[in-house]
């Protein structure tokens, strides 16, 4: 049976507006020197919002996906318009839609991303980075989607070699040292740390050294054998 626009929807039927619209978005991680310290902090790019909802409030990058395009040509695509950056590593993280997230009903596909000191260009307007720690009260549920991929963050850490994404090619033990305790929160113990990834089989020492104000370091580079991550049987399609 037919209905006319000026008949009644019949209960709990869906209108147009009340569609489900896919967004995608995602959490940029990078390291950043505090200024005037030797510490180092996890610091994310966010946009801020121009419109309502939430018009003025610091929110993730992202936007909607087109019905022509796959969900990383989406994140790729979102990423470069909101802030300009491309970073070398992007994942999908989780989808959020929990009901009451948005005005509408909004599903939204989490990528996060990894950006190198190299790979870091100027942003365009309107985007500001924070410290990942310290994020002011985001747009939405934001500030649970990055806390889910901090956490995501520090569990791959410990069995991935998922630093690298953060590192120059070639790079100390202790640039390496850095980054782990950047995203841990934690100081780790020299002497130990540098048993633990030297029986890793992740590295190979290079014939380089750093020199400068202390003694020569030794640069070492990731064993490209292995996987930067594990990302499941989706990796044998890439």
């Amino acid at each position: 049976m037919t209905r006319t626009a000026s008949e009644p929807l019949p209960p709990g039927a869906a209108t147009e507006s009340d569609a489900t619209r896919v967004a995608v978005s995602t959490v940029i991680f990078t390291l950043r020197r505090l200024p005037g310290s030797d510490a180092v902090q996890v610091v994310l790019p966010l946009v801020r919002r121009t419109r309502d909802p939430h018009e003025g409030q610091w929110a993730l990058p992202g936007g909607w996906l087109d019905v022509t395009e796959g969900l990383d040509a989406a994140a790729s695509r979102t990423l470069a318009e909101t802030t300009g950056l491309a970073p070398s590593y992007l994942e999908q993280l989780y989808a959020f839609g929990a009901v009451g997230r948005s005005p509408t009903r909004v599903v939204s596909i989490v990528y996060w991303a990894l950006l190198r000191a190299d790979e870091i260009t100027d942003t365009v307007e309107n985007v500001q980075w924070f410290d990942a720690a310290e994020l002011p009260r985001l747009a939405f549920d934001h500030n649970e989607i990055v806390d889910y991929a901090l956490w995501r963050l520090r569990n791959k850490v410990g069995y991935s070699r998922i630093a690298h994404g953060l590192l120059a090619d070639e790079f100390t033990l202790a640039d390496l040292r850095e980054v782990y305790e950047a995203v841990l929160g934690r100081r780790l113990d020299p002497a130990n740390f540098r048993r633990q990834v030297e029986n890793s089989g992740t590295l190979i020492p290079t014939d380089r050294f750093r020199t400068g104000s202390h003694r020569p370091a030794r640069l070492y580079r990731y064993n490209q054998d292995v996987e930067l991550a594990d990302r499941g049987p989706l990796d044998a399609r890439h």
